[in-house]
């Protein structure tokens, strides 16, 4: 052992004796405590061969404890290889016969699957050639469109079918010539973006008319205009009372007996409504939906209901009664709260109130069908209507679901509904008699017009209407500015009852 090796078992490193200087060709110098040149291994560490650990078997493919030899392992009962014997062949020889079987089998198999896999792949192959054919055949232009002169496709022509315009089509070509646009708010290049058939770019408008059950005058008169450029809904409702002697034939001359008394050179009925609409409030209107209150019954119950707030007990009659509190309205309970007014202080115009009530309830109901269920749940129901034949209109499917996407991105709060200004009056009729009517505040009404209904347009005048004024020395201003966003509907009460009227539920 060498002098300058450390050992762990003395007491300390023993001191050289005598330094040598190194030769030039003997090793580095390592230090006093360095090892020597040799890989250094630890007190443990076996030598410069490969470790195994303690009870690691030598460098030695490992077997396992009782794994055989490097010899084929042939398992516990398998008899050992003989001189000249082979098991592979023993066992070759012994199957063949049966995978010889299996093989003309499995061919056999085999080629019965290409065939039927090269007919399938052919009639896929051929299939796809003719529903791109007809695909290609329904979007090329081929057939002529009446509205716009030029051609359109099979699917165009299909989504432009109108199947429930069965009050007729309109005739435009009288408001074409008198729509007064307003070159400062529509341009010649503006675009709204909503792909319809307007008379002015940036808004559509529907005249809504609802016929009492029997279908012979109007019960509700809407004029539903959308705003595009603006992202505003604005509704007018025209009192069924109102009075405009020059446009039917009826004693009373009532607005609501228009489209059953009205001109009878003008058809289809329909067209008599609008041109009262359009000449005497300036509202070009684009559409129409007509409906009646069975029918009202059916779609109410189709889209599952109108949740509501009724803040007493309607006794539409002693049988049908609407429950207070939060309730949803079922078909028959819609019309029951629409028509109702025996009770109302305002009589007709209290029931205006309910229904603005009722627009706001539905227009909610339109915003969770379309949150909750999808706006796919949503066209399926149009489509319902639609094949029902629950309401006439001269709008197509196509038009409907456009009108539906965009009703849904308005806000509550960017929903106006306003009433035609007026004061109740009393008419003389030829007959002798004098009615109770709606007579219309001129000046009013032209600036409410102003203000909602015509964005588009230059500002109506007094020269540019067809009102007729039953009353000029007003008694009362009651009903000048009755305006209120559905956000406002949304928490509304019910309309003055008069205390004077014995409801039905105590009449003897």
């Amino acid at each position: 052992m060498k002098n300058n090796e450390f050992h762990s078992g003395d007491n300390g490193p023993k001191p050289l004796k005598k330094l040598v200087k190194a030769d030039k060709g003997q090793e580095p110098y390592h230090g006093r405590y360095e090892a020597v040149h040799s890989e250094y291994h630890g007190k443990y560490e076996a030598e410069s061969s490969e470790y195994h650990g303690k009870y690691e078997a030598e460098p030695l493919p490992h077997h396992g404890n009782h794994e055989p030899d490097a010899g084929e392992y042939h398992g516990r009962y398998e008899a050992p290889p003989k001189s000249g014997y082979s098991v592979q062949s023993h066992k070759k020889s012994m199957y063949e016969p049966l995978r010889e079987a299996k093989g003309r089998k499995h061919r056999k198999k085999s080629k019965k699957s290409a065939v039927l896999v090269n007919g399938l792949i052919k009639f896929v192959s051929v299939a796809a050639a003719l529903v791109l054919s007809f695909t290609l055949t329904l979007n090329l232009p081929i057939l002529s469109d009446r509205d716009s002169g030029g051609n359109i496709s099979i699917i165009n022509y299909i989504k432009n079918l109108k199947p429930a315009a069965k009050e007729g089509e309109l005739d435009k070509s009288g408001i074409q010539n008198n729509l007064n646009i307003d070159p400062n708010a529509v341009n010649i290049d503006f675009n709204d973006g909503l792909d319809l058939p307007q008379l002015i770019e940036g808004q559509y408008s529907i005249l809504v008319l609802g016929f009492e059950p029997d279908e012979y005058n109007t019960d509700v008169m809407w004029v539903v205009q959308f705003d595009i450029g603006h992202g505003r809904l604005n509704i007018l409702q025209i009192p069924r009372d109102t009075c405009l002697p020059d446009y039917t034939s009826s004693v009373t001359r009532k607005f609501n007996s228009i489209y059953t008394m009205g001109d009878p050179n003008i058809n289809p009925p329909i067209q008599r409504t609008v041109n009262a609409v359009q000449e005497n409030f300036g509202i070009p209107i684009d559409a129409y939906v007509t409906t009646t209150c069975p029918d009202i019954v059916e779609i109410v119950d189709i889209i599952g209901g109108i949740p509501i707030h009724i803040d007493n007990e309607i006794v539409f009659e002693p049988d049908k009664v609407i429950p207070a509190g939060d309730v949803t309205l079922n078909g028959d309970q819609a019309v029951w709260f629409m028509r109702f007014r025996k009770e109302w202080l305002t009589g007709d115009i209290g029931r205006m109130q309910n229904q603005r009530r009722f627009m706001a309830a539905a227009m909610n109901k339109l915003m969770n069908i379309i949150e909750d269920e999808g706006r796919l749940k949503l066209y399926s129901y149009i489509k319902e209507i639609y094949e029902k034949d629950l309401m006439y209109t001269d709008l197509s499917v196509g038009d409907l679901g456009k009108i539906a996407d965009f009703a849904s991105t308005i806000s509550m709060e960017d929903a106006q509904v306003n009433m035609v200004p007026g004061e109740d009056a009393r008419f003389y009729a030829a007959d002798g008699n004098a009615y109770s009517v709606y007579s219309v505040h001129k000046q009013a009404t032209i600036d409410l017009l102003n203000k909602y209904y015509r964005p588009y347009q230059t500002e109506m005048t007094s020269a540019d209407t067809s009102i007729v004024e039953l009353v000029t020395d007003y008694e009362y201003e009651l009903y000048d500015d009755t305006g209120a966003t559905l956000e406002e509907l949304e928490s509304a009460t019910e309309p003055v009852r008069d205390p004077n009227v014995i409801p039905w539920r105590k009449e003897e």
